[in-house]
């Protein structure tokens, strides 16, 4: 095999690693904040067809304050597999 193989495989390895990491950062944020995502969302979609969006926003408000006290909470070896 040539170097100029070596280095494109090399490369290619380096570009699916970078790959995976993003993709698991996508889904620890979409995990922590995917409700309230939703909800906001579905504030802008209510917003867009001309309805009334009072209960979608007060729900996004909910799932936001839900999110931060799930952030907050602090996670132990004697608590991580309870609810929050």
């Amino acid at each position: 095999m040539k170097q100029r193989d070596l280095q494109r495989g090399q490369g290619m390895t380096e570009y699916i690693i970078v790959v995976a990491l993003v993709a698991i950062a996508a889904i620890g944020v979409y995990t922590a904040f995917g409700k309230t995502l939703r909800a906001q969302m579905a504030v802008t979609a209510q917003s867009l067809a001309g309805n009334s969006a009072n209960n979608a926003r007060t729900e996004a408000n909910d799932a936001g304050e839900e999110a931060v006290t799930q952030a907050q909470r602090r996670v132990q070896l004697d608590n991580y597999d309870q609810p929050r």
